[in-house]
C-alpha cells in the first residue's frame, strides 16, 4: 500500500509542471472513426473531459470511415475512391450524413454524464457544435467528379475562440457548409489540420492502433521532426498503408508543423490513459512531431544553477564529482553546457582553459540517471571539443575516478599528473587519486 502511494504521490508531482505548462492553451484533438468504436473510447472521453477541467482549450474532431462503410454496405449504396479520398455521390452523402449525426449525439452524450463515481462527476461540461467550417467542392479531379466531397475553404476561429474562452468543449463534425447552403463530406484530417493551423494550436493529437509511430524492430519513436516523420509516411505509401490511422496522422502533424503548430502527438486509442500518460510524463507514452527537439544543448545562463545543481548534487554526495557551492556555480556558469528537456536539466559539462592557452578541462561532466542509455554524453562531448577548438585549444583533458573506460572510448588516452597545465597540477587532489585523460583535437 505504502509502494501505491509513493508512486501516486511522485506522478502527481511530477505532473504538476505539465498542468501548470498546459493550462490555458489550444489543443486540437482528432478521434478517428476506429477510435470511437474502441471499447476505451469511454477512458478517452473522461480524459478529454478532465483536459477541459484543467484549464485547457478543446477542440475536438471526429471522423467516421469504418461507420460510413459499415452503413454504406448496409444500405447496398457504392461507393468508390480516388486517391484515397471517398466520392461522395448523393446516395452515399444520405448515409453519411446520418452516420455523422448519430456519433455527434453520441459524443455529445459521453461528454455530458456526471454520473456520481465516475470520472465525469461533477464536470458539467458544455459542448458546442456548429457551422464553424465553411467548405466548397473538391470539384473534377482527372477527370473524376467528387460530388459532395469537399475541402475547407474557411474557418470561423473567432467564432470558435469564444466558445474556447467560455471554458466550452468544441465538436466538430466531418460536414462542411458552403455559402451556397451546400453541405459537403471532409476529412478529419484536413479538417484537424486546417483547425490546429487557423486556431494557431498549441497541440494538435491524434489516435492510432499502435502506441505512436513505431521503429523497425517495434518500439515506439519519442519524437520526429516533420522531415523524419515524412521518411515513415513514404515508407507507408510504399506499403499501400496510406489509409491507416498511423500514416493520416502524420499527413496532417507533417502539415501542420511546418504551418507553424509546434508539437503534434501521436498516442494509442487502445491503451488506458495514453493521452494523460503522453501530456503529463516528461517521456510520454507516444510519438510527438516537433519543429524543433524538445532537448536543447545550449551554453546555461544563471537561470539554470537550480537544475545543474539538482542534476550534480546526488553525484557529489557518491564522491563521483567535485563538490561545488552554489557560489562558484554562479560564477562558472558561462562555462557550462546543458542538456535541456521540456525545463529539466539532464546533462551538463564545463571547459575551462588552462592558463598555457593550449589545453582545456571538461569538467563536472553528469547526465540524469533516467537518461544515460541515449546519446546525451556524447553530445556534451563533442560541443565541449568544438568549444576548445574554436578557443584555438588543441586538448582537452578530463580528471574520472569512475567513468575511466567510457571517455576512453570516446577518444580519450591516459595522461600523467606532470602533462597537467601548472595550475592544475598544483590542484591535484591526490586523495581522490582521479584518473587522468587527454584528447587530441587537432
Amino acid at each position: 500500500m505504502q509502494h501505491r502511494t509513493t508512486d501516486l504521490v511522485n506522478w502527481f508531482r511530477q505532473s504538476a509542471p505539465y498542468v501548470n505548462a498546459h493550462r490555458g492553451k489550444t489543443f486540437v484533438i482528432m478521434m478517428g472513426g476506429e477510435c470511437l468504436a474502441h471499447p476505451n473510447f469511454n477512458n478517452i472521453v473522461n480524459d478529454v473531459a478532465l483536459l477541459n477541467t484543467l484549464g485547457i482549450k478543446i477542440v475536438v474532431v471526429y471522423g467516421a470511415r469504418p461507420q460510413i462503410d459499415e452503413a454504406l454496405e448496409k444500405n447496398a449504396v457504392k461507393s468508390d475512391f480516388h486517391r484515397h479520398q471517398r466520392i461522395t455521390t448523393d446516395p452515399a452523402f444520405e448515409v453519411i450524413k446520418q452516420v455523422v449525426g448519430q456519433l455527434q449525439f453520441e459524443i455529445n452524450a459521453q461528454l455530458s454524464m456526471g454520473l456520481i463515481n465516475t470520472p465525469m462527476q461533477g464536470a458539467n461540461i458544455n459542448v458546442v457544435s456548429g457551422n464553424f467550417i465553411t467548405a466548397q467542392p473538391m470539384g473534377i479531379v482527372d477527370g473524376v467528379d467528387y460530388c459532395h466531397t469537399g475541402k475547407v475553404r474557411r474557418i470561423d476561429a473567432e467564432g470558435i475562440k469564444r466558445q474556447l474562452e467560455q471554458s466550452a468543449i468544441v465538436l466538430v463534425s466531418i460536414i462542411g457548409y458552403s455559402t451556397t447552403g451546400e453541405s459537403f463530406n471532409l476529412s478529419a484530417e484536413e479538417v484537424a489540420t486546417q483547425l490546429s493551423i487557423r486556431l494557431n494550436a498549441d497541440k494538435m493529437i491524434g489516435f492510432c492502433s499502435e502506441l505512436g509511430v513505431l521503429s523497425d524492430d517495434d518500439n515506439v519513436i519519442a519524437e520526429l521532426l516533420p522531415s523524419q516523420a515524412q521518411t515513415y509516411l513514404d515508407k507507408y505509401q510504399q506499403e499501400g498503408s496510406l489509409i491507416t490511422g498511423t500514416a493520416i496522422y502524420l499527413r496532417a502533424a507533417i502539415a501542420a508543423c511546418k504551418a507553424g503548430v509546434s508539437r503534434s502527438h501521436l498516442v494509442s486509442y487502445q491503451e488506458n490513459g495514453a493521452l494523460l500518460q503522453e501530456l503529463f510524463s516528461r517521456d510520454g507514452i507516444g510519438t510527438q512531431i516537433v519543429m524543433e527537439s524538445a532537448e536543447q544543448l545550449r551554453q546555461a545562463t544563471i537561470d539554470d544553477i537550480g537544475g545543474i545543481m539538482d542534476l550534480i548534487h546526488p553525484l557529489e554526495e557518491q564522491g563521483l564529482l567535485v563538490k561545488r557551492s552554489r557560489e562558484q556555480l554562479e560564477l562558472d556558469v558561462h562555462k557550462f553546457t546543458i542538456v535541456l528537456r521540456d525545463g529539466l536539466v539532464i546533462g551538463c559539462a564545463a571547459l575551462y582553459p588552462a592558463q598555457d592557452c593550449q589545453s582545456g578541462e571538461m569538467a563536472c561532466v553528469a547526465t540524469h540517471p533516467a537518461y544515460r542509455n541515449a546519446s546525451r554524453g556524447d553530445a556534451l562531448v563533442n560541443e565541449i571539443s568544438d568549444q576548445a577548438r574554436k578557443l584555438g585549444l588543441s586538448k582537452l583533458f578530463v580528471l574520472t575516478t569512475t567513468s575511466i573506460h567510457w571517455f576512453r572510448e570516446r577518444g580519450f588516452n591516459p595522461m600523467t599528473i606532470d602533462q597537467l597545465p601548472v595550475e592544475k597540477r598544483v590542484l591535484y587532489n591526490y586523495q581522490r587519486n582521479s584518473k587522468i585523460l587527454i584528447k587530441d583535437l587537432t
